[in-house]
Protein backbone atom coordinates (compact mmCIF):
# COMPACT_ATOMS: atom_id res chain seq x y z
CA UNK A 1 0.00 0.00 0.00
CA UNK A 2 1.33 3.16 -0.84
CA UNK A 3 1.86 6.43 1.38
CA UNK A 4 -1.17 8.34 -0.51
CA UNK A 5 -3.49 5.43 -0.21
CA UNK A 6 -2.97 4.54 3.28
CA UNK A 7 -3.73 8.36 4.11
CA UNK A 8 -6.94 7.91 2.51
CA UNK A 9 -7.85 4.54 4.00
CA UNK A 10 -7.30 6.26 7.51
CA UNK A 11 -8.90 9.33 6.72
CA UNK A 12 -12.46 7.34 5.66
CA UNK A 13 -11.49 5.03 9.43
CA UNK A 14 -11.76 8.23 11.37
CA UNK A 15 -15.00 9.69 9.48
CA UNK A 16 -16.45 6.28 10.28
CA UNK A 17 -15.20 6.35 13.78
CA UNK A 18 -16.88 9.85 14.76
CA UNK A 19 -20.65 7.86 14.78
CA UNK A 20 -18.55 5.73 17.57
CA UNK A 21 -17.23 8.78 19.73
CA UNK A 22 -20.77 9.92 19.48
CA UNK A 23 -22.38 6.90 20.46
CA UNK A 24 -19.54 6.82 23.47
CA UNK A 25 -19.88 10.29 24.76
CA UNK A 26 -24.33 9.50 24.79
CA UNK A 27 -23.10 6.27 26.76
CA UNK A 28 -20.97 8.21 29.19
CA UNK A 29 -23.67 10.69 29.91
CA UNK A 30 -26.38 8.14 30.77
CA UNK A 31 -23.95 6.46 32.68
CA UNK A 32 -23.71 9.59 34.35
CA UNK A 33 -27.22 9.95 34.57
CA UNK A 34 -28.43 7.01 36.08
CA UNK A 35 -25.47 5.81 37.78
CA UNK A 36 -26.30 8.07 41.07
CA UNK A 37 -30.13 6.44 41.28
CA UNK A 38 -29.05 2.82 40.84
CA UNK A 39 -25.55 2.79 43.11
CA UNK A 40 -27.84 4.66 45.63
CA UNK A 41 -30.89 1.93 45.53
CA UNK A 42 -28.55 -1.22 45.96
CA UNK A 43 -26.40 0.29 48.41
CA UNK A 44 -29.70 0.35 50.74
CA UNK A 45 -30.75 -2.92 49.49
CA UNK A 46 -28.07 -4.60 50.34
CA UNK A 47 -27.95 -2.74 54.00
CA UNK A 48 -31.24 -4.13 54.40
CA UNK A 49 -33.89 -1.08 53.32
CA UNK A 50 -36.77 -1.83 51.92
CA UNK A 51 -35.37 0.19 48.58
CA UNK A 52 -35.85 -2.34 44.84
CA UNK A 53 -33.54 -1.92 42.88
CA UNK A 54 -34.74 -1.41 39.61
CA UNK A 55 -32.89 -4.28 37.46
CA UNK A 56 -33.68 -2.45 33.85
CA UNK A 57 -31.51 0.81 35.39
CA UNK A 58 -28.66 -2.02 36.34
CA UNK A 59 -28.87 -3.22 32.92
CA UNK A 60 -28.33 0.03 31.22
CA UNK A 61 -25.99 0.79 33.47
CA UNK A 62 -23.70 -2.00 32.90
CA UNK A 63 -24.55 -1.05 28.74
CA UNK A 64 -23.35 1.91 29.20
CA UNK A 65 -19.99 0.80 30.84
CA UNK A 66 -19.53 -1.57 27.93
CA UNK A 67 -20.09 1.44 25.61
CA UNK A 68 -17.76 3.38 27.60
CA UNK A 69 -15.17 0.51 27.03
CA UNK A 70 -15.66 0.12 23.57
CA UNK A 71 -15.22 3.84 22.75
CA UNK A 72 -11.86 3.66 25.00
CA UNK A 73 -10.49 1.13 22.96
CA UNK A 74 -11.28 2.46 19.54
CA UNK A 75 -9.80 5.73 20.63
CA UNK A 76 -6.15 4.00 21.76
CA UNK A 77 -6.62 1.70 18.39
CA UNK A 78 -7.74 5.02 16.59
CA UNK A 79 -4.44 7.07 18.40
CA UNK A 80 -2.15 4.43 17.21
CA UNK A 81 -3.35 4.70 13.57
CA UNK A 82 -2.85 7.97 13.82
CA UNK A 83 0.52 7.58 15.23
CA UNK A 84 1.77 4.97 12.45
CA UNK A 85 0.20 7.59 9.65
CA UNK A 86 2.21 10.53 11.01
CA UNK A 87 5.14 8.47 10.61
CA UNK A 88 4.90 7.29 7.31
CA UNK A 89 4.21 10.58 6.52
CA UNK A 90 7.74 11.96 7.96
CA UNK A 91 9.43 8.83 6.24
CA UNK A 92 7.75 9.63 3.06
CA UNK A 93 9.03 12.91 3.35
CA UNK A 94 12.20 12.12 3.93
CA UNK A 95 12.13 9.98 0.94
CA UNK A 96 10.84 12.47 -1.08
CA UNK A 97 14.24 14.49 -0.02
CA UNK A 98 16.67 12.16 0.48
CA UNK A 99 18.39 9.09 -1.22
CA UNK A 100 17.72 5.99 0.91
CA UNK A 101 21.36 4.42 0.35
CA UNK A 102 23.47 7.35 0.96
CA UNK A 103 21.48 10.01 3.42
CA UNK A 104 22.62 12.35 0.08
CA UNK A 105 19.87 14.91 -0.76
CA UNK A 106 18.23 13.87 -4.17
CA UNK A 107 18.56 16.28 -7.22
CA UNK A 108 15.32 17.92 -6.52
CA UNK A 109 16.11 19.00 -2.98
CA UNK A 110 19.10 20.07 -4.15
CA UNK A 111 17.71 22.34 -6.35
CA UNK A 112 15.58 23.90 -3.56
CA UNK A 113 17.96 23.87 -0.78
CA UNK A 114 20.37 25.24 -3.53
CA UNK A 115 18.66 27.67 -4.68
CA UNK A 116 18.31 29.83 -0.82
CA UNK A 117 21.87 29.01 -0.57
CA UNK A 118 22.66 30.77 -3.97
CA UNK A 119 20.41 33.29 -3.29
CA UNK A 120 22.12 33.93 0.46
CA UNK A 121 25.46 33.33 -1.28
CA UNK A 122 25.12 36.35 -3.79
CA UNK A 123 23.79 38.43 -0.68
CA UNK A 124 26.88 38.21 1.31
CA UNK A 125 29.20 38.78 -1.68
CA UNK A 126 30.77 34.89 -1.84
CA UNK A 127 30.82 32.52 -4.32
CA UNK A 128 29.59 28.95 -4.49
CA UNK A 129 31.09 26.14 -5.63
CA UNK A 130 29.17 23.18 -7.67
CA UNK A 131 31.02 19.87 -7.74
CA UNK A 132 29.50 17.16 -9.95
CA UNK A 133 31.64 13.61 -8.98
CA UNK A 134 31.06 10.33 -11.45
CA UNK A 135 32.25 7.16 -10.90
CA UNK A 136 33.94 6.05 -13.56
CA UNK A 137 33.37 2.66 -15.15
CA UNK A 138 30.62 2.02 -12.36
CA UNK A 139 28.67 -0.25 -15.06
CA UNK A 140 31.74 -2.38 -15.16
CA UNK A 141 31.62 -3.33 -11.04
CA UNK A 142 27.59 -4.38 -11.18
CA UNK A 143 28.29 -6.19 -14.26
CA UNK A 144 31.36 -8.37 -12.80
CA UNK A 145 30.73 -8.23 -9.07
CA UNK A 146 26.72 -7.75 -8.89
CA UNK A 147 24.55 -5.06 -7.64
CA UNK A 148 24.90 -5.79 -3.66
CA UNK A 149 28.87 -4.65 -4.32
CA UNK A 150 28.07 -1.89 -6.40
CA UNK A 151 25.90 -0.61 -3.39
CA UNK A 152 28.66 -1.13 -1.31
CA UNK A 153 30.64 1.25 -3.69
CA UNK A 154 28.38 3.83 -3.96
CA UNK A 155 27.88 3.75 -0.13
CA UNK A 156 31.52 3.93 0.00
CA UNK A 157 31.82 6.79 -2.13
CA UNK A 158 29.80 8.58 -0.45
CA UNK A 159 31.05 8.22 3.06
CA UNK A 160 34.38 9.24 1.33
CA UNK A 161 32.58 12.40 -0.31
CA UNK A 162 31.20 13.27 3.06
CA UNK A 163 34.26 13.07 5.03
CA UNK A 164 36.03 15.25 2.51
CA UNK A 165 33.60 17.82 1.81
CA UNK A 166 33.42 20.82 4.27
CA UNK A 167 30.57 20.60 7.13
CA UNK A 168 28.54 23.09 5.82
CA UNK A 169 28.36 21.56 2.30
CA UNK A 170 24.73 20.48 0.41
CA UNK A 171 25.78 16.87 -0.56
CA UNK A 172 23.57 15.06 -3.15
CA UNK A 173 23.06 11.57 -5.22
CA UNK A 174 22.06 12.91 -8.27
CA UNK A 175 21.89 9.85 -10.12
CA UNK A 176 22.98 5.92 -10.64
CA UNK A 177 26.77 6.96 -9.62
CA UNK A 178 26.91 10.50 -10.14
CA UNK A 179 26.84 12.80 -6.84
CA UNK A 180 26.98 16.80 -5.84
CA UNK A 181 28.80 18.41 -3.56
CA UNK A 182 28.37 22.27 -3.26
CA UNK A 183 30.17 24.50 -0.43
CA UNK A 184 30.68 28.70 0.07
CA UNK A 185 34.05 29.63 -0.40
CA UNK A 186 35.83 33.54 -0.66
CA UNK A 187 35.65 33.88 -4.79
CA UNK A 188 39.68 35.16 -4.24
CA UNK A 189 40.46 31.67 -2.91
CA UNK A 190 39.38 29.46 -5.44
CA UNK A 191 42.46 26.97 -4.59
CA UNK A 192 40.05 25.67 -1.74
CA UNK A 193 37.75 23.99 -4.71
CA UNK A 194 40.66 22.26 -6.02
CA UNK A 195 42.10 21.23 -3.01
CA UNK A 196 38.91 19.64 -2.09
CA UNK A 197 38.13 17.82 -6.08
CA UNK A 198 42.35 16.94 -5.73
CA UNK A 199 41.62 14.92 -2.24
CA UNK A 200 38.35 13.62 -3.24
CA UNK A 201 39.99 11.85 -6.96
CA UNK A 202 42.81 10.42 -4.46
CA UNK A 203 40.72 9.25 -1.97
CA UNK A 204 38.66 7.69 -4.13
CA UNK A 205 41.28 6.10 -5.83
CA UNK A 206 42.57 4.06 -3.43
CA UNK A 207 41.27 -0.09 -3.82
CA UNK A 208 37.98 -0.75 -1.88
CA UNK A 209 37.34 -4.17 -0.09
CA UNK A 210 33.59 -5.13 -0.38
CA UNK A 211 32.55 -8.93 0.19
CA UNK A 212 36.27 -10.03 -0.55
CA UNK A 213 36.88 -8.17 -3.54
CA UNK A 214 39.36 -5.54 -3.87
CA UNK A 215 37.71 -2.83 -5.97
CA UNK A 216 39.44 -0.47 -8.00
CA UNK A 217 37.65 3.09 -8.86
CA UNK A 218 37.96 6.70 -9.69
CA UNK A 219 36.28 9.30 -10.14
CA UNK A 220 35.98 12.38 -12.34
CA UNK A 221 34.70 16.12 -11.12
CA UNK A 222 34.03 18.67 -12.74
CA UNK A 223 33.61 22.31 -10.86
CA UNK A 224 31.62 25.27 -11.44
CA UNK A 225 31.35 28.88 -9.27
CA UNK A 226 28.33 31.14 -9.10
CA UNK A 227 30.02 34.40 -9.70
CA UNK A 228 30.70 32.90 -13.14
CA UNK A 229 28.25 32.78 -15.95
CA UNK A 230 25.83 31.54 -14.05
CA UNK A 231 22.48 33.08 -12.98
CA UNK A 232 20.77 30.06 -10.93
CA UNK A 233 21.74 27.22 -9.33
CA UNK A 234 19.99 24.80 -11.99
CA UNK A 235 22.64 26.74 -14.45
CA UNK A 236 25.46 26.07 -11.89
CA UNK A 237 24.06 22.26 -12.00
CA UNK A 238 23.90 22.27 -15.67
CA UNK A 239 27.53 23.65 -16.04
CA UNK A 240 29.62 21.77 -13.30
CA UNK A 241 28.01 18.65 -15.70
CA UNK A 242 29.68 20.45 -18.73
CA UNK A 243 33.05 20.67 -17.10
CA UNK A 244 32.42 16.60 -15.83
CA UNK A 245 31.99 16.08 -19.47
CA UNK A 246 35.52 17.54 -20.00
CA UNK A 247 37.44 15.57 -17.39
CA UNK A 248 35.64 12.48 -18.96
CA UNK A 249 36.88 12.70 -22.50
CA UNK A 250 40.62 14.06 -21.01
CA UNK A 251 41.01 10.80 -19.66
CA UNK A 252 39.22 10.46 -16.45
CA UNK A 253 40.11 10.63 -12.88
CA UNK A 254 40.66 13.96 -12.70
CA UNK A 255 38.83 17.54 -11.99
CA UNK A 256 38.14 19.82 -14.50
CA UNK A 257 37.11 23.39 -14.29
CA UNK A 258 33.97 24.54 -16.42
CA UNK A 259 34.53 27.93 -18.97
CA UNK A 260 32.44 28.83 -21.65
CA UNK A 261 34.72 27.28 -24.65
CA UNK A 262 33.36 24.10 -23.03
CA UNK A 263 29.70 24.81 -23.48
CA UNK A 264 30.55 25.79 -27.37
CA UNK A 265 31.89 22.31 -27.63
CA UNK A 266 29.27 20.67 -26.67
CA UNK A 267 26.83 22.77 -28.66
CA UNK A 268 28.59 21.93 -31.79
CA UNK A 269 29.29 18.05 -31.04
CA UNK A 270 25.05 18.52 -30.60
CA UNK A 271 24.83 19.92 -34.00
CA UNK A 272 27.25 17.26 -35.63
CA UNK A 273 25.49 14.90 -34.14
CA UNK A 274 22.24 16.05 -35.47
CA UNK A 275 23.92 16.71 -38.56
CA UNK A 276 25.28 13.12 -39.04
CA UNK A 277 21.97 11.52 -38.48
CA UNK A 278 20.97 13.05 -41.86
CA UNK A 279 24.32 13.28 -43.54
CA UNK A 280 24.90 9.35 -44.06
CA UNK A 281 21.76 8.27 -46.11
CA UNK A 282 22.13 11.66 -47.96
CA UNK A 283 25.67 10.09 -48.82
CA UNK A 284 27.42 13.55 -47.55
CA UNK A 285 29.71 11.15 -45.82
CA UNK A 286 32.15 10.40 -49.00
CA UNK A 287 34.84 8.26 -49.55
CA UNK A 288 38.08 9.13 -50.69
CA UNK A 289 41.30 7.00 -52.10
CA UNK A 290 44.41 7.04 -51.35
CA UNK A 291 47.11 5.25 -53.31
CA UNK A 292 48.72 2.33 -51.64
CA UNK A 293 52.33 1.56 -53.62
CA UNK A 294 54.42 -0.76 -54.16
CA UNK A 295 57.95 1.29 -52.41
CA UNK A 296 60.03 -1.31 -54.44
CA UNK A 297 58.46 -0.88 -57.61
CA UNK A 298 56.75 2.84 -57.83
CA UNK A 299 53.43 0.38 -58.77
CA UNK A 300 49.89 1.28 -57.19
CA UNK A 301 48.64 -1.95 -56.07
CA UNK A 302 45.05 -0.76 -54.64
CA UNK A 303 43.70 1.82 -52.32
CA UNK A 304 42.80 3.01 -48.63
CA UNK A 305 39.11 4.14 -48.38
CA UNK A 306 38.76 7.41 -46.48
CA UNK A 307 35.31 8.77 -44.62
CA UNK A 308 35.31 12.59 -45.27
CA UNK A 309 32.28 14.51 -44.89
CA UNK A 310 31.37 17.33 -46.92
CA UNK A 311 29.39 19.18 -45.34
CA UNK A 312 26.99 21.58 -46.52
CA UNK A 313 27.78 24.64 -44.08
CA UNK A 314 30.91 23.59 -42.62
CA UNK A 315 33.00 21.97 -45.17
CA UNK A 316 35.00 19.73 -45.46
CA UNK A 317 35.26 17.97 -41.86
CA UNK A 318 38.28 15.57 -41.38
CA UNK A 319 37.07 11.91 -39.68
CA UNK A 320 38.84 12.55 -36.41
CA UNK A 321 36.09 15.06 -35.86
CA UNK A 322 33.08 12.57 -36.54
CA UNK A 323 34.02 8.86 -36.49
CA UNK A 324 34.08 9.08 -32.70
CA UNK A 325 30.37 10.79 -32.86
CA UNK A 326 29.74 8.07 -35.05
CA UNK A 327 30.96 5.62 -32.73
CA UNK A 328 29.51 6.98 -29.32
CA UNK A 329 26.37 7.31 -30.91
CA UNK A 330 25.58 3.65 -32.47
CA UNK A 331 25.90 5.60 -36.16
CA UNK A 332 29.14 3.90 -37.10
CA UNK A 333 27.75 0.72 -38.38
CA UNK A 334 25.15 2.41 -40.83
CA UNK A 335 28.44 5.08 -41.99
CA UNK A 336 30.68 2.45 -42.38
CA UNK A 337 27.92 0.07 -44.78
CA UNK A 338 27.42 3.06 -46.65
CA UNK A 339 31.05 4.46 -47.28
CA UNK A 340 31.63 0.69 -48.62
CA UNK A 341 28.63 1.06 -50.81
CA UNK A 342 29.83 3.75 -52.34
CA UNK A 343 33.27 3.11 -52.66
CA UNK A 344 32.23 -0.66 -54.48
CA UNK A 345 30.07 1.27 -56.79
CA UNK A 346 32.78 3.74 -57.84
CA UNK A 347 35.66 0.98 -57.64
CA UNK A 348 33.65 -1.86 -59.38
CA UNK A 349 34.97 -1.39 -63.34
CA UNK A 350 38.64 -0.21 -62.19
CA UNK A 351 41.56 -2.28 -62.95
CA UNK A 352 41.09 -6.00 -61.73
CA UNK A 353 44.33 -5.88 -59.64
CA UNK A 354 43.42 -2.74 -57.88
CA UNK A 355 42.23 -3.75 -54.48
CA UNK A 356 40.33 -1.78 -51.66
CA UNK A 357 41.33 -1.36 -48.54
CA UNK A 358 38.27 -0.64 -45.85
CA UNK A 359 39.09 0.56 -42.19
CA UNK A 360 36.19 -1.58 -39.75
CA UNK A 361 35.57 0.21 -36.37
CA UNK A 362 35.70 -1.91 -32.81
CA UNK A 363 32.47 -1.39 -32.47
CA UNK A 364 31.69 -2.92 -35.66
CA UNK A 365 32.95 -6.12 -34.62
CA UNK A 366 30.62 -6.47 -31.99
CA UNK A 367 27.49 -7.36 -34.03
CA UNK A 368 27.63 -10.72 -35.17
CA UNK A 369 26.08 -9.89 -38.57
CA UNK A 370 29.02 -7.64 -39.65
CA UNK A 371 30.13 -10.53 -42.49
CA UNK A 372 26.76 -11.07 -43.54
CA UNK A 373 26.12 -7.14 -44.31
CA UNK A 374 29.54 -6.77 -45.93
CA UNK A 375 28.78 -9.70 -48.17
CA UNK A 376 25.24 -8.39 -48.99
CA UNK A 377 27.25 -4.96 -49.84
CA UNK A 378 29.08 -6.55 -52.38
CA UNK A 379 26.15 -8.43 -53.70
CA UNK A 380 24.23 -5.59 -54.13
CA UNK A 381 27.29 -3.67 -55.94
CA UNK A 382 29.21 -6.43 -57.98
CA UNK A 383 32.26 -5.66 -56.22
CA UNK A 384 33.85 -8.67 -56.81
CA UNK A 385 34.92 -10.30 -52.70
CA UNK A 386 39.04 -11.25 -54.01
CA UNK A 387 39.26 -6.86 -54.49
CA UNK A 388 38.32 -5.99 -51.08
CA UNK A 389 40.57 -6.05 -48.16
CA UNK A 390 39.03 -6.01 -44.46
CA UNK A 391 41.48 -3.53 -41.90
CA UNK A 392 40.76 -4.30 -38.27
CA UNK A 393 42.70 -2.76 -35.69
CA UNK A 394 44.22 -5.03 -32.70
CA UNK A 395 41.89 -3.06 -29.71
CA UNK A 396 38.90 -4.30 -31.74
CA UNK A 397 40.29 -7.64 -30.95
CA UNK A 398 40.31 -7.57 -26.92
CA UNK A 399 36.66 -7.57 -26.23
CA UNK A 400 35.32 -10.40 -27.89
CA UNK A 401 38.01 -12.83 -30.07
CA UNK A 402 35.61 -15.68 -30.48
CA UNK A 403 33.17 -13.29 -32.12
CA UNK A 404 35.71 -11.83 -34.10
CA UNK A 405 37.18 -15.02 -35.43
CA UNK A 406 33.70 -15.90 -35.92
CA UNK A 407 33.22 -12.79 -38.67
CA UNK A 408 36.73 -13.22 -39.84
CA UNK A 409 36.14 -16.69 -40.67
CA UNK A 410 32.97 -15.56 -42.66
CA UNK A 411 34.79 -13.17 -44.57
CA UNK A 412 37.81 -15.52 -45.42
CA UNK A 413 35.26 -17.85 -46.82
CA UNK A 414 33.63 -15.32 -49.44
CA UNK A 415 37.51 -14.72 -50.64
CA UNK A 416 38.06 -11.19 -48.67
CA UNK A 417 41.01 -10.44 -47.52
CA UNK A 418 41.97 -9.33 -44.11
CA UNK A 419 45.06 -7.18 -42.71
CA UNK A 420 45.88 -5.84 -38.91
CA UNK A 421 46.11 -2.16 -38.88
CA UNK A 422 48.27 -0.28 -36.14
CA UNK A 423 50.49 -3.10 -35.64
CA UNK A 424 53.11 -2.85 -32.74
CA UNK A 425 50.60 -0.48 -30.42
CA UNK A 426 48.41 -3.50 -29.03
CA UNK A 427 49.17 -6.03 -26.16
CA UNK A 428 48.84 -9.57 -27.72
CA UNK A 429 50.22 -9.00 -31.18
CA UNK A 430 51.60 -12.43 -31.56
CA UNK A 431 48.56 -14.00 -30.19
CA UNK A 432 46.47 -12.60 -32.87
CA UNK A 433 48.21 -13.45 -35.65
CA UNK A 434 48.36 -17.18 -34.80
CA UNK A 435 44.46 -16.54 -33.78
CA UNK A 436 43.67 -14.66 -36.88
CA UNK A 437 44.16 -15.53 -40.51
CA UNK A 438 45.38 -12.30 -41.89
CA UNK A 439 46.72 -11.71 -45.46
CA UNK A 440 48.79 -8.47 -44.23
CA UNK A 441 50.22 -6.60 -41.41
CA UNK A 442 50.57 -2.49 -41.23
CA UNK A 443 53.05 -1.19 -38.83
CA UNK A 444 51.60 1.80 -36.98
CA UNK A 445 52.67 5.67 -38.69
CA UNK A 446 53.55 6.18 -34.92
CA UNK A 447 57.09 4.09 -35.85
CA UNK A 448 57.34 4.54 -38.96
CA UNK A 449 57.25 8.70 -39.01
CA UNK A 450 60.37 8.51 -36.11
CA UNK A 451 62.36 6.00 -38.17
CA UNK A 452 64.71 8.13 -38.63
CA UNK A 453 65.08 9.78 -35.71
CA UNK A 454 64.61 7.61 -33.28
CA UNK A 455 66.68 4.21 -32.92
CA UNK A 456 64.20 2.69 -30.96
CA UNK A 457 61.66 2.60 -33.52
CA UNK A 458 64.25 1.54 -36.32
CA UNK A 459 64.44 -1.95 -34.43
CA UNK A 460 60.80 -2.40 -34.12
CA UNK A 461 60.37 -1.59 -37.34
CA UNK A 462 62.65 -4.21 -38.53
CA UNK A 463 61.81 -6.83 -35.70
CA UNK A 464 58.02 -6.48 -37.73
CA UNK A 465 59.63 -6.96 -40.70
CA UNK A 466 61.29 -9.76 -39.92
CA UNK A 467 58.42 -11.14 -38.12
CA UNK A 468 56.45 -10.65 -41.31
CA UNK A 469 59.01 -12.81 -43.76
CA UNK A 470 58.68 -15.37 -41.22
CA UNK A 471 54.91 -15.96 -41.75
CA UNK A 472 54.75 -15.27 -44.92
CA UNK A 473 52.81 -11.77 -44.71
CA UNK A 474 53.23 -8.44 -46.58
CA UNK A 475 53.97 -5.75 -44.37
CA UNK A 476 52.89 -2.41 -45.21
CA UNK A 477 54.16 0.93 -43.67
CA UNK A 478 51.46 4.04 -42.99
CA UNK A 479 53.70 7.48 -42.54
CA UNK A 480 53.27 10.75 -43.76
CA UNK A 481 57.23 12.76 -44.25
CA UNK A 482 57.89 11.91 -47.79
CA UNK A 483 60.21 11.02 -50.06
CA UNK A 484 63.08 10.25 -47.50
CA UNK A 485 60.82 8.45 -45.63
CA UNK A 486 59.85 6.61 -48.29
CA UNK A 487 63.31 5.43 -49.37
CA UNK A 488 64.29 4.40 -45.98
CA UNK A 489 61.31 2.03 -45.12
CA UNK A 490 62.05 0.48 -48.68
CA UNK A 491 65.26 -0.50 -47.71
CA UNK A 492 64.81 -1.65 -44.50
CA UNK A 493 62.08 -4.78 -46.63
CA UNK A 494 58.70 -3.55 -46.59
CA UNK A 495 56.64 -3.44 -49.79
CA UNK A 496 54.14 -1.52 -49.74
CA UNK A 497 53.23 2.20 -48.02
CA UNK A 498 49.99 4.61 -48.84
CA UNK A 499 50.09 7.00 -51.21
CA UNK A 500 50.16 9.60 -48.83
CA UNK A 501 53.66 9.14 -49.21
CA UNK A 502 53.14 10.88 -52.99
CA UNK A 503 49.91 12.95 -51.87
CA UNK A 504 46.87 13.93 -49.98
CA UNK A 505 43.71 11.30 -50.16
CA UNK A 506 41.41 12.25 -52.85
CA UNK A 507 37.68 11.90 -54.12
CA UNK A 508 36.86 9.86 -57.05
CA UNK A 509 34.28 11.13 -59.25
CA UNK A 510 33.92 14.03 -61.62
CA UNK A 511 34.48 16.78 -58.80
CA UNK A 512 38.00 17.15 -57.65
CA UNK A 513 40.88 15.19 -59.01
CA UNK A 514 41.52 11.71 -57.10
CA UNK A 515 44.99 11.09 -58.47
CA UNK A 516 48.14 13.47 -59.55
CA UNK A 517 50.31 15.81 -58.48
CA UNK A 518 54.11 14.28 -57.68
CA UNK A 519 55.24 11.27 -59.56
CA UNK A 520 56.26 8.50 -57.72
CA UNK A 521 59.55 8.07 -56.65
CA UNK A 522 61.93 5.62 -58.54
CA UNK A 523 62.98 2.34 -56.67
CA UNK A 524 64.79 1.95 -53.41
CA UNK A 525 68.69 1.71 -54.18
CA UNK A 526 68.57 -2.15 -53.38
CA UNK A 527 70.73 -3.88 -56.64
CA UNK A 528 68.31 -6.67 -56.56
CA UNK A 529 65.72 -4.72 -57.33
CA UNK A 530 67.29 -2.27 -59.75
CA UNK A 531 65.68 -3.17 -63.19
CA UNK A 532 62.47 -2.55 -61.46
CA UNK A 533 62.86 1.39 -62.47
CA UNK A 534 62.29 0.32 -66.22
CA UNK A 535 58.41 -0.60 -65.63
CA UNK A 536 57.24 2.13 -63.15
CA UNK A 537 54.00 3.32 -63.61
CA UNK A 538 52.96 7.35 -62.26
CA UNK A 539 50.18 8.28 -59.82
CA UNK A 540 48.31 9.65 -63.04
CA UNK A 541 48.88 6.78 -65.22
CA UNK A 542 47.56 4.19 -63.04
CA UNK A 543 45.00 6.23 -61.81
CA UNK A 544 43.79 6.63 -65.45
CA UNK A 545 43.33 2.94 -65.67
CA UNK A 546 41.38 3.07 -62.63
CA UNK A 547 39.12 5.26 -64.20
CA UNK A 548 39.89 8.27 -61.51
CA UNK A 549 39.08 11.71 -62.64
CA UNK A 550 42.64 13.64 -62.58
CA UNK A 551 43.62 17.08 -63.41
CA UNK A 552 46.02 16.71 -66.10
CA UNK A 553 48.61 19.56 -65.94
CA UNK A 554 49.20 17.75 -62.45
CA UNK A 555 50.19 14.63 -64.00
CA UNK A 556 52.96 13.53 -65.64
CA UNK A 557 51.47 10.25 -67.36
CA UNK A 558 54.52 7.66 -69.05
CA UNK A 559 52.46 4.77 -69.66
CA UNK A 560 48.87 3.61 -71.20
CA UNK A 561 46.19 2.27 -68.98
CA UNK A 562 46.56 -1.40 -70.71
CA UNK A 563 50.42 -0.97 -69.80
CA UNK A 564 49.45 0.02 -65.77
CA UNK A 565 47.33 -3.27 -66.06
CA UNK A 566 50.20 -5.26 -67.40
CA UNK A 567 52.94 -3.82 -65.25
CA UNK A 568 50.83 -4.32 -62.00
CA UNK A 569 50.12 -8.06 -63.39
CA UNK A 570 53.89 -8.88 -63.37
CA UNK A 571 54.76 -6.83 -60.24
CA UNK A 572 53.05 -9.14 -58.43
Amino acid sequence: MTVKSAATFSLRNISREFMTGAVTGAALLLFVGTAGTAVVKALAHWHGSDAVIDHGLVAALLLNAALILFGWFRYRALSEELSTLSDAGRHAHALAQRDPLTGFLNRRSLSEDGAALFTSTRRRGKAMAMLTIDIDHFKSVNDLHGYAVGDLLLAHVAETIAAIAPSTSLLARLGADEFACTFVFDSAHENVADRIAERMVAGLALPFRANGVDIHSSVSIGIARSDRDCASVDALLRNADIALHAAKTAGRSRHAWFDTSMERSLQLRGELEAGLRSAIPAQEVVPYFEQQVDLTTGLITGFEVLARWEHPTRGMIAPDVFIPIAEETGLIGDLSLSIMRQAFAAARDWDAGLTLSVNVSPLQLRDAWLAQKIIKTLVETGFPASRLEIEITESALFDNLPLAQSIVGSLKNQGIRLALDDFGTGYSSLAHLRALPFDRIKIDKSFVSSILDNPESMAIVNTIVRLGDSLNLPTTAEGDRGRRDRGTVARHGLCEGPGIFVRAPARCGAGPAVAGGETLAGPAPRPERATASRHRTTVGGLAASAGLSCQPHLIQTNTTPAKAGAQLERSK
